[in-house]
């Protein structure tokens, strides 16, 4: 048996998920995990504002491909991967531009950089992605001030809140509010 090393096999894109599942569920008809113990599709969470509500989404970070750690000195794996719906084919040396190009492994640094990347990842918590400018008018669309509108005056993004200046019986006031709290108008 030869060594497990880390390789990228591209794939359609959109498709990584089922071309994942796929893979995982042929290597374990053939009875194969030891030779491909890992299949990873590198993603992080982030949320997202729709219609008022705070969704957590998950977002590819390299869509179209996908990595694998491997054994390919057995041939039936590699054929295995290139055959599964979605896949497009490994990721080769630079001088074979074609579909059959001999799989490249990825050195110790671009694993150990690809991997900090997705424990980063699930270490972090999701950022919201659409953060708020000084200045903007903004809906508020929850807590007691449901229904009033305002302009930014401050944003604190370490505690994710804003200070918006609501106008309360004529008045300007300042109010500190979330970012889960208000929406774009």
């Amino acid at each position: 048996m030869g060594e497990l090393k880390w390789y990228v096999v591209r794939s359609v894109s959109g498709q990584e998920k089922k071309a994942k599942t796929y893979m995982e569920t042929e290597i374990g008809r053939h009875n194969l995990q030891e030779l491909l113990p890992q299949v990873l599709i590198p993603v992080e969470k982030v949320f997202e504002m729709r219609n008022g509500k705070k969704r957590v989404r998950e977002r590819n970070l390299y869509p179209g491909y996908i990595i694998i750690h491997s054994d390919l000195t057995h041939g039936e794996v590699q054929n295995i991967i290139t055959s599964t719906p979605g896949v497009i084919g490994f990721l080769g040396d630079k001088e074979t531009k074609t579909a059959n190009a001999k799989p490249v492994p990825l050195s110790l640094n671009e694993v150990n950089r690809l991997l900090g990347v997705v424990d980063e990842a699930e270490e972090k918590t999701a950022e919201l992605e659409t953060p708020f400018t000084v200045g903007e008018l903004v809906k508020v669309i929850d807590g007691p001030f449901n229904g009033f509108s305002g302009n930014v005056n401050e944003v604190f993004e370490e505690r994710k809140k804003l200070n918006v200046i609501v106008k309360i019986f004529g008045r300007a006031q300042p109010v500190e509010l979330s970012y889960t709290q208000v929406e774009k108008e």
